[in-house]
């Protein structure tokens, strides 16, 4: 792609989003959601690859369809209370219409069949620009929604979620199919504590998005598409490969790693509100993704090729790695003791 054209359309992303999660008004906010759908359509059919359109059109569609729910939702509020803020959104029948078009503008169950296709279509870059930015501004519009939605139709969408990101992804050898179904499961924690604790899913999309890219960028330094690859990645790239394997675990919520702060404030959140048995399911249905992180963990580091005939060795070449990569690579696996800093912080 000409670099011109690169700029111009991660710019109009950029501004998509600023624009979204800055307005208070639902037309702006409508107009960001747009001007980051139209950004991100090249970008995912920049391949010419049959995939690549198949990708980009299911997530137009996809997307203006949940666009058009965004704006019928705020328009019937405003007809009946003559609000168009954001923050004043009253009236039920809107709250429910907004529930559905954000769970599927970021792919929660029941509107989730979409993202694995598109991200399987994508690249890993585009894919990680999908998995991150683009979740940004719905979250940010359920953020400020909350009050007004349904806790129990979140909750439910939520448990599902997270059963179904994780069921699913037990059987996948593709690795960005496996990012998508992580990405399901980690916005059921996103959105099962939203009505009870925002600020709380704000900090763990953060830390989401923070492991996600560092999963992603070491992906891509690997060329690693399939779990095959990932088996002949450690003779091109010993410490990254190890590295990986830390910050797939971190991103599985094991303890010593960041990536088990927002597991444990959740739990901690649900058990003040009386939902226990939520939390308890919700723990247990996580383990359900920390299995196919394992076998992600286990393809990059622990298993070598059965059989070198059938497996073309990578050797190691002089390409530097992305700096980025270490970067985030460290926060996500360093974060867990400044938990309080971070808490004080929100």
């Amino acid at each position: 792609m000409n670099p011109q054209a690169k700029l111009v359309f991660v710019s109009s992303l950029l501004l998509g989003t600023t624009i979204t999660i800055s307005s208070n008004h639902w037309v702006l906010a409508w107009t960001g959601l747009e001007i980051n759908t139209l950004a991100i359509l090249p970008l995912i059919s920049k391949s010419h690859h049959p995939r690549a359109i198949e990708a980009a059109t299911k997530y137009f569609l996809v997307q203006a369809a949940a666009s058009a729910l965004v704006l019928f939702s705020s328009m019937t509020n405003a007809w009946h209370t003559g609000q168009w803020d954001i923050t004043q959104l009253t009236y039920p029948t809107s709250c429910l219409i907004l529930t559905a078009a954000l769970a599927m503008k970021l792919g929660l169950v029941p509107f989730h069949f979409w993202f694995p296709e598109v991200l399987q279509g994508s690249s890993l870059l585009t894919g990680l620009l999908l998995s991150t930015v683009m979740k940004f501004p719905p979250i940010t519009l359920l953020f400020m929604t909350s009050p007004s939605l349904n806790p129990t139709l979140l909750t439910t969408m939520a448990l599902l979620s997270t059963a179904l990101g994780g069921w699913m992804g037990l059987n996948q050898t593709q690795t960005r199919k496996i990012l998508a179904f992580s990405s399901i499961s980690h916005l059921g924690w996103m959105a099962i504590i939203i009505s009870y604790n925002p600020k709380l899913t704000l900090l763990n999309f953060y830390l989401y998005a923070l492991m996600t890219a560092a999963v992603f960028l070491s992906l891509n330094s690997m060329k690693a598409l399939k779990l095959s690859t990932l088996m002949t990645s450690w003779t091109k790239t010993p410490t990254l490969n190890a590295m990986l394997m830390l910050t797939l675990l971190s991103l599985a919520g094991l303890p010593p790693l960041t990536g088990f702060l927002p597991k444990w404030l959740i739990i901690q959140e649900l058990t003040k509100q009386e939902m226990a048995p939520t939390a308890t399911i919700i723990s247990l249905l996580s383990l359900l993704g920390l299995f196919f992180y394992l076998r992600l963990a286990y393809c990059s580091t622990i298993t070598l090729p059965p059989h070198t005939t059938n497996h073309a060795k990578q050797w190691h070449t002089n390409k530097p790695t992305n700096p980025m990569v270490a970067v985030l690579t460290i926060m996500s696996l360093t974060l867990l003791p400044a938990s309080p800093l971070i808490l004080s912080a929100l």
